[in-house]
């Protein structure tokens, strides 16, 4: 929990309400984790009716560990570090830390008391009556509820799983070290493939490629016991390494001016040598 906080401090630095992205022009997974704090609002609400501590203290937990830390933040710090500030993705991701932020802070403020203190005042300022444990708890809009996508994604990191681990094997065999080292295929059956039909593969596993495939996947592929129906293959991914986002792509080398980087990296560089 602490950790959570620390790394929304850090990715928050700058971040002033201009910046926000309204939740109807955010991409999906933005949407999905609006949705998760809408549950956990319900959720610690009916706990501290019940006076159920526990229920409220795993919730959270489980919350920071694992739809953050090991999905979210992992996923979206390629767009976090390597967008241009001003790309409206890279701003709705800062928008959605935002209200993590300060949902969890409020949230956490009974169970790890001077921790949360800490991460409210450095976020605040450190200014006389402004304690953390003088705030109520966050006023979480009703339509950010959304069952239906919560659904969808959880449909999602099923087949994310599948990938990962695939990718730890290759990882355990030394013949990749990072994941985006790698380009995937995964084999979905066809009433699956609607589910990946607006999403990058690549950016949801964090490989440098990745393409669906329907149909059977072939006896080599690896599975899960518990998804069967999935399958995936791991090759090496072509091309060479940009050296700032570390995607594995065959662009890399064809911008003059920045022949060790990727286009979007070029792109978002000489922007910046430009200002």
């Amino acid at each position: 929990m602490r950790n959570t906080l620390r790394y929304l401090l850090g990715a928050l630095d700058g971040y002033s309400e201009a910046e926000a992205v309204a939740v109807e022009a955010m991409p999906e997974l933005e949407r999905w984790v609006l949705h998760r704090l809408a549950e956990l609002d319900e959720l610690i609400r009916g706990s501290i009716v019940k006076y159920d501590f526990h229920e409220m203290f795993s919730a959270l937990h489980s919350f920071c560990a694992t739809d953050l830390s090991a999905f979210y933040f992992d996923i979206r710090k390629d767009r976090l570090y390597c967008d241009a500030p001003d790309d409206i993705r890279r701003r709705a991701v800062r928008t959605v830390l935002d209200r993590c932020f300060d949902c969890l802070v409020r949230w956490l403020a009974p169970i790890i008391c001077f921790t949360a203190e800490e991460a409210w005042l450095a976020r605040r300022g450190n200014v006389p009556g402004n304690s953390i444990h003088l705030q109520l708890f966050p006023e979480v809009p009703a339509s950010w509820s959304d069952p239906k996508l919560g659904e969808h994604w959880a449909k999602l990191r099923d087949l994310r799983r599948v990938v990962t681990g695939a990718l730890e094997l290759e990882r355990g065999a030394k013949r990749l070290g990072s994941s985006l080292q790698a380009a995937v295929e995964l084999y979905v059956p066809e009433p699956l493939v609607d589910l990946l039909r607006e999403i990058d593969l690549a950016e949801l596993c964090i490989t440098s490629a990745g393409t669906v495939r329907p149909g059977p996947a072939p006896e080599d592929a690896f599975r899960l016991p518990d998804v069967a129906e999935v399958g995936v293959r791991v090759t090496a991914a072509p091309g060479d390494r940009c050296e700032r986002c570390w995607r594995v792509l065959p662009e890399v080398g064809q911008v003059a001016d920045h022949p060790e980087l990727c286009h979007r990296c070029a792109a978002v560089v000489g922007r910046a040598d430009a200002s």
